[in-house]
């Protein structure tokens, strides 16, 4: 693995990453709550539109924060180890996913175990 275009692809997604938390921060501080001159339909869709702006936020800071994490374990000496059982995450895993902390199998349990305790 080139560690090297890795750093930058990873810092590349990280600068992209914080652009459109920035631009998210500038579009949220308009006009915050219910104003009395609109209609409960207005009013319905504005809660709605500061929800999903809530969630695209939470999103990008979750993938930010993954980034950051791919970042330090690359400092560290361990970008491309699987945190669960040490082996080394497909290079073409790792392509697609460049911020992957799992190999595919540990993923998958992951997933499903997150699956269970959802359906609680």
């Amino acid at each position: 693995m080139d560690m090297l275009a890795i750093r930058k692809r990873l810092e590349g997604e990280k600068s992209r990453l914080e652009g459109v938390l920035d631009a998210a921060g500038r579009g949220l501080g308009g006009e915050e709550g219910v104003r009395p001159d609109q209609l409960p339909a207005e009013q319905a869709a504005d809660t709605l539109n500061r929800e999903l702006d809530t969630s695209v936020e939470l999103r990008v800071r979750s993938e930010l924060a993954a980034v950051e994490a791919a970042l330090d374990r690359l400092d560290a000496g361990r970008y491309g180890l699987c945190e669960v059982c040490g082996g080394e995450i497909a290079e073409a895993r790792l392509e697609a996913m460049p911020a992957a902390r799992f190999c595919v199998a540990d993923q998958a349990r992951a997933e499903k175990d997150a699956r269970l305790r959802g359906a609680h």
